[in-house]
Protein backbone atom coordinates (compact mmCIF):
# COMPACT_ATOMS: atom_id res chain seq x y z
CA UNK A 1 0.00 0.00 0.00
CA UNK A 2 1.17 3.56 -0.68
CA UNK A 3 0.88 6.35 1.67
CA UNK A 4 -0.96 8.58 -0.01
CA UNK A 5 -3.95 5.86 0.38
CA UNK A 6 -3.38 5.87 3.83
CA UNK A 7 -3.55 9.48 4.12
CA UNK A 8 -6.87 9.78 1.83
CA UNK A 9 -8.77 7.07 3.74
CA UNK A 10 -7.97 9.20 6.71
CA UNK A 11 -8.97 12.59 5.02
CA UNK A 12 -12.09 11.14 3.28
CA UNK A 13 -13.37 9.83 7.15
CA UNK A 14 -12.84 13.11 8.93
CA UNK A 15 -14.26 15.06 5.67
CA UNK A 16 -17.43 12.63 6.16
CA UNK A 17 -17.26 13.25 9.74
CA UNK A 18 -17.19 9.76 11.00
CA UNK A 19 -13.79 10.19 13.19
CA UNK A 20 -16.33 13.43 14.37
CA UNK A 21 -19.47 11.13 14.96
CA UNK A 22 -17.39 8.04 16.52
CA UNK A 23 -18.29 7.24 20.53
CA UNK A 24 -15.02 7.15 22.78
CA UNK A 25 -13.96 3.52 22.79
CA UNK A 26 -11.01 4.67 25.70
CA UNK A 27 -11.43 7.52 28.10
CA UNK A 28 -8.98 8.33 30.64
CA UNK A 29 -9.89 9.99 34.01
CA UNK A 30 -7.55 11.80 36.07
CA UNK A 31 -5.05 9.20 35.35
CA UNK A 32 -1.57 9.60 36.76
CA UNK A 33 1.55 7.60 37.88
CA UNK A 34 4.05 7.91 39.93
CA UNK A 35 7.52 6.23 40.98
CA UNK A 36 9.43 6.58 43.87
CA UNK A 37 13.02 6.74 43.14
CA UNK A 38 16.13 7.50 45.83
CA UNK A 39 13.48 8.37 48.24
CA UNK A 40 11.72 10.87 45.73
CA UNK A 41 8.71 10.69 44.33
CA UNK A 42 8.50 11.06 40.57
CA UNK A 43 5.48 11.68 38.88
CA UNK A 44 5.69 10.61 35.19
CA UNK A 45 1.96 11.58 34.62
CA UNK A 46 -0.52 13.85 36.19
CA UNK A 47 -4.03 13.99 36.34
CA UNK A 48 -4.73 13.06 32.44
CA UNK A 49 -8.05 13.19 31.34
CA UNK A 50 -8.82 12.06 27.57
CA UNK A 51 -11.08 10.26 25.34
CA UNK A 52 -10.04 7.94 22.37
CA UNK A 53 -13.29 7.77 19.62
CA UNK A 54 -13.67 4.47 18.21
CA UNK A 55 -12.17 3.41 15.10
CA UNK A 56 -9.46 6.50 15.29
CA UNK A 57 -5.76 6.29 14.63
CA UNK A 58 -4.15 8.56 17.58
CA UNK A 59 -0.44 9.39 17.33
CA UNK A 60 1.00 9.97 20.49
CA UNK A 61 4.33 11.86 21.04
CA UNK A 62 7.39 12.84 22.99
CA UNK A 63 10.92 12.91 24.20
CA UNK A 64 12.22 9.68 25.39
CA UNK A 65 11.15 9.25 28.83
CA UNK A 66 8.02 11.70 28.55
CA UNK A 67 6.13 8.74 29.90
CA UNK A 68 4.46 7.18 26.18
CA UNK A 69 5.23 3.37 27.15
CA UNK A 70 3.85 4.27 30.80
CA UNK A 71 0.78 5.78 28.97
CA UNK A 72 0.26 2.11 26.65
CA UNK A 73 0.87 0.52 29.50
CA UNK A 74 -1.71 1.87 31.96
CA UNK A 75 -4.37 2.00 29.02
CA UNK A 76 -3.94 -1.97 28.18
CA UNK A 77 -3.89 -3.02 32.01
CA UNK A 78 -0.47 -4.25 32.38
CA UNK A 79 0.62 -1.35 34.72
CA UNK A 80 -1.60 -0.12 37.44
CA UNK A 81 -2.12 3.96 37.96
CA UNK A 82 -0.95 6.06 41.23
CA UNK A 83 -4.24 7.57 40.60
CA UNK A 84 -7.11 8.09 38.13
CA UNK A 85 -9.36 5.53 36.05
CA UNK A 86 -8.69 3.46 32.86
CA UNK A 87 -12.54 2.92 30.96
CA UNK A 88 -12.58 0.63 28.10
CA UNK A 89 -15.58 0.21 26.31
CA UNK A 90 -16.82 -3.67 25.73
CA UNK A 91 -20.31 -4.20 24.03
CA UNK A 92 -22.80 -1.56 25.34
CA UNK A 93 -20.79 -0.83 28.53
CA UNK A 94 -17.79 1.03 29.92
CA UNK A 95 -15.36 -1.70 31.73
CA UNK A 96 -12.91 0.44 34.49
CA UNK A 97 -9.78 -1.40 34.25
CA UNK A 98 -8.48 0.21 37.24
CA UNK A 99 -11.09 -1.86 39.13
CA UNK A 100 -10.03 -5.08 37.71
CA UNK A 101 -7.74 -7.58 39.61
CA UNK A 102 -4.81 -8.83 37.98
CA UNK A 103 -6.66 -11.87 36.64
CA UNK A 104 -9.35 -9.97 35.20
CA UNK A 105 -7.27 -7.48 33.47
CA UNK A 106 -5.30 -10.05 31.97
CA UNK A 107 -8.37 -11.38 30.92
CA UNK A 108 -10.05 -8.59 29.38
CA UNK A 109 -6.57 -7.76 27.24
CA UNK A 110 -6.90 -11.03 25.67
CA UNK A 111 -10.42 -10.51 24.53
CA UNK A 112 -10.48 -6.38 23.96
CA UNK A 113 -6.42 -5.41 23.03
CA UNK A 114 -3.64 -5.99 20.99
CA UNK A 115 -0.27 -5.18 21.53
CA UNK A 116 2.36 -4.34 19.34
CA UNK A 117 5.77 -3.90 20.67
CA UNK A 118 9.23 -2.15 19.58
CA UNK A 119 11.20 -5.49 20.16
CA UNK A 120 8.55 -7.73 18.49
CA UNK A 121 8.53 -9.94 22.19
CA UNK A 122 8.02 -12.97 19.34
CA UNK A 123 8.34 -16.39 21.47
CA UNK A 124 11.63 -17.99 19.94
CA UNK A 125 10.33 -21.79 20.38
CA UNK A 126 6.86 -21.54 18.59
CA UNK A 127 7.00 -20.92 15.12
CA UNK A 128 5.21 -18.30 12.97
CA UNK A 129 2.08 -19.90 13.10
CA UNK A 130 2.15 -20.72 16.30
CA UNK A 131 3.12 -17.32 17.27
CA UNK A 132 0.14 -15.29 15.66
CA UNK A 133 -2.31 -18.33 16.94
CA UNK A 134 -1.22 -18.18 20.73
CA UNK A 135 -3.70 -14.96 21.19
CA UNK A 136 -6.57 -17.36 20.51
CA UNK A 137 -5.28 -20.42 21.89
CA UNK A 138 -5.09 -18.68 25.38
CA UNK A 139 -8.57 -17.45 24.50
CA UNK A 140 -9.68 -20.83 24.33
CA UNK A 141 -9.98 -20.71 20.39
CA UNK A 142 -10.38 -23.81 18.23
CA UNK A 143 -8.78 -24.59 14.67
CA UNK A 144 -10.75 -21.41 13.11
CA UNK A 145 -7.95 -19.36 14.92
CA UNK A 146 -5.34 -21.04 13.32
CA UNK A 147 -6.89 -20.51 9.95
CA UNK A 148 -7.44 -16.80 11.01
CA UNK A 149 -3.85 -16.51 11.56
CA UNK A 150 -2.59 -18.27 8.15
CA UNK A 151 -4.70 -15.84 6.49
CA UNK A 152 -3.81 -13.08 8.82
CA UNK A 153 -0.04 -14.12 7.69
CA UNK A 154 -0.97 -14.26 4.14
CA UNK A 155 -2.16 -10.70 3.85
CA UNK A 156 1.04 -9.26 5.72
CA UNK A 157 3.30 -11.64 2.90
CA UNK A 158 4.27 -14.47 4.90
CA UNK A 159 2.01 -17.16 3.79
CA UNK A 160 5.11 -18.85 3.11
CA UNK A 161 7.19 -19.14 6.34
CA UNK A 162 3.87 -20.81 8.48
CA UNK A 163 6.54 -22.96 9.88
CA UNK A 164 9.81 -20.89 10.42
CA UNK A 165 10.92 -19.77 13.65
CA UNK A 166 11.53 -16.02 14.17
CA UNK A 167 15.32 -16.35 14.48
CA UNK A 168 15.04 -17.72 10.97
CA UNK A 169 12.88 -13.94 9.77
CA UNK A 170 14.19 -10.26 9.37
CA UNK A 171 13.54 -7.57 11.17
CA UNK A 172 10.57 -6.38 9.27
CA UNK A 173 9.50 -10.12 9.16
CA UNK A 174 9.22 -10.45 12.91
CA UNK A 175 7.08 -7.02 13.26
CA UNK A 176 4.73 -8.18 10.39
CA UNK A 177 4.34 -11.37 12.50
CA UNK A 178 3.71 -9.48 15.49
CA UNK A 179 0.97 -6.84 13.47
CA UNK A 180 -0.36 -10.51 12.67
CA UNK A 181 -0.68 -11.56 16.31
CA UNK A 182 -1.80 -8.32 17.87
CA UNK A 183 -5.17 -8.39 15.30
CA UNK A 184 -5.73 -12.15 15.12
CA UNK A 185 -8.28 -11.93 18.10
CA UNK A 186 -10.11 -9.34 16.49
CA UNK A 187 -9.58 -6.63 19.54
CA UNK A 188 -11.37 -3.20 19.43
CA UNK A 189 -7.99 -1.42 20.09
CA UNK A 190 -4.76 -2.01 19.13
CA UNK A 191 -1.90 -0.23 20.79
CA UNK A 192 1.47 0.35 19.30
CA UNK A 193 4.62 1.30 20.80
CA UNK A 194 7.36 2.50 18.53
CA UNK A 195 6.60 -0.20 16.16
CA UNK A 196 9.43 0.94 13.78
CA UNK A 197 11.56 2.18 16.47
CA UNK A 198 13.73 -0.84 15.77
CA UNK A 199 13.90 -1.09 11.74
CA UNK A 200 15.32 1.11 8.85
CA UNK A 201 13.72 3.55 7.45
CA UNK A 202 12.01 1.86 4.22
CA UNK A 203 11.35 -1.58 6.01
CA UNK A 204 9.86 0.59 8.86
CA UNK A 205 7.52 2.24 6.40
CA UNK A 206 6.18 -0.79 4.92
CA UNK A 207 5.60 -2.21 8.33
CA UNK A 208 3.81 1.34 9.01
CA UNK A 209 1.32 0.91 5.91
CA UNK A 210 0.78 -2.43 6.52
CA UNK A 211 -0.62 -1.74 10.22
CA UNK A 212 -2.14 1.36 8.97
CA UNK A 213 -4.05 -0.20 6.19
CA UNK A 214 -5.33 -3.51 8.62
CA UNK A 215 -6.54 -1.32 11.21
CA UNK A 216 -8.41 0.67 8.95
CA UNK A 217 -9.50 -1.93 7.08
CA UNK A 218 -11.19 -3.90 9.91
CA UNK A 219 -12.34 -0.41 11.81
CA UNK A 220 -9.72 -0.80 14.64
CA UNK A 221 -8.82 2.25 17.19
CA UNK A 222 -5.08 2.18 16.95
CA UNK A 223 -3.07 4.13 19.70
CA UNK A 224 0.39 4.31 18.48
CA UNK A 225 3.93 5.88 20.72
CA UNK A 226 5.98 6.98 17.97
CA UNK A 227 9.20 9.41 17.70
CA UNK A 228 8.76 9.34 13.71
CA UNK A 229 6.87 12.72 13.31
CA UNK A 230 6.39 11.68 9.49
CA UNK A 231 3.29 9.22 10.91
CA UNK A 232 1.81 12.44 12.21
CA UNK A 233 0.20 12.84 8.50
CA UNK A 234 -1.61 9.68 8.69
CA UNK A 235 -3.55 10.37 12.55
CA UNK A 236 -6.95 11.55 13.33
CA UNK A 237 -5.62 13.39 16.54
CA UNK A 238 -1.82 13.70 16.82
CA UNK A 239 -1.00 14.30 20.93
CA UNK A 240 2.09 15.46 22.77
CA UNK A 241 2.92 14.32 26.33
CA UNK A 242 4.66 17.20 27.94
CA UNK A 243 5.71 17.41 31.46
CA UNK A 244 2.95 14.30 32.48
CA UNK A 245 0.26 16.21 30.80
CA UNK A 246 -1.50 14.81 27.48
CA UNK A 247 -2.23 17.87 25.11
CA UNK A 248 -3.47 17.91 21.24
CA UNK A 249 -0.71 20.52 19.87
CA UNK A 250 2.52 21.95 21.20
CA UNK A 251 2.14 25.09 24.04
Amino acid sequence: MQKADVVGATTGERRNGVAAESQTLVQLRGLSKSYREAGQEHEVLASIDWRFPEGQFSCLFGKSGSGKSTLLNLISGIDQPTRGQVLIRDKDADVDLTGLSDHERTLFRRRNIGIVFQFFNLIPTLTVLENVSLPIELAGGDRKGHRRAADLLARVGLGDRLGSYPDKLSGGEQQRVAIARALVHDPALVLADEPTGNLDEGTGGTVLDLLLELSRTAGKTLIMATHDPDIAQYADQVLYLEQGKLVSHRA
